[in-house]
């Protein structure tokens, strides 16, 4: 009996973490349950943005404001695209900081769900807290500005409350590279996990061969990747040049 009960238990984590999202995979050779357990996957985390404001990022020296914004954009067109559970946070947004990024505002425009805030640890907001709750994910990815300020002090606080920390290094910034990289060593230290924004869209989509989202992966990936999107763009251009049809990474495993 005790064997059938862990067998019942063992199925119903398998079906909860494992189907994990109505995902598209028409490759009999990929087994998505063989997918480490810490890995993202669409349905399995919050992603909280903070601050990424005008004011914040006059501020910001660890890297270049316009990287910055793009890794932003392809952070939030990434959560967009998969329907994660994502919440907004200000600070003094009409009285000091300003509105949040652009890139921001073009996937998520609807500012009344933006929670303003006068304390700079978002976790000492309740509504903040709440809001995460009411989510039900126990992994949350954190983005925001100042990564020495914002960032750490609600990364810190929610892995106290017992969640699963990973914040997006390169859609943070800090008033200096050494705030910043002392930030991030600070959090490391305490078992947050870092990631990056393009690992962050690549992680949750993961099989080529899903070709429901294959194009507006490609898509982002073209505009906010880099020189990974450039080569995208390339490759695809090149092949359509010499055979008349678009290369693809699904080749051979898209039915459509």
């Amino acid at each position: 009996m005790k064997t059938i009960k862990l067998t019942l238990v063992a199925l119903l984590i398998s079906t909860v973490s494992f189907a994990q999202w109505e995902m598209y995979n028409p490759n009999p050779n990929n087994d998505p349950a063989n997918a480490a357990s810490q890995l993202l996957n669409p349905t399995n985390h919050t992603l909280l943005m903070i601050d990424h404001q005008s004011q914040m990022a006059f501020a910001v020296e660890s890297q270049p404001i316009e990287e910055l914004r793009n890794n932003v954009g392809l952070l939030s067109a990434s959560a967009k695209l998969y329907n994660v559970p994502t919440i907004i946070t200000t600070v003094a947004e009409k009285s000091f900081s300003g509105p949040v990024f652009p890139e921001i505002r073009e996937y998520f425009p609807n500012s009344d769900d933006y929670i303003d805030r006068s304390t700079m640890n978002s976790w000492e907001d309740k509504r903040v807290v709440e809001a995460v709750k009411k989510t039900g994910k126990k992994k949350l990815v954190i983005a925001g500005l100042w990564t020495e300020v914002c960032t750490l002090s609600a990364s810190l606080s929610a892995l106290e409350d017992g969640y699963e920390v990973y914040v997006v290094v390169d859609a943070n910034g800090g008033t200096s590279q050494e705030a910043h990289d002392m930030a991030l060593t600070r959090m490391i230290q305490a078992g947050v996990k870092p990631i990056t924004s393009l690992q962050y869209l690549l992680e949750i989509h993961r099989d080529w061969a899903r070709s429901d989202k294959y194009n507006d992966v490609v898509a982002i990936s073209k505009r906010y990747g880099g020189a990974y999107g450039l080569g995208i763009d390339y490759i695809k251009t090149m092949s359509k040049w010499m055979t008349g049809k678009e290369a693809s990474e699904a080749e051979g495993h898209n039915k459509d």
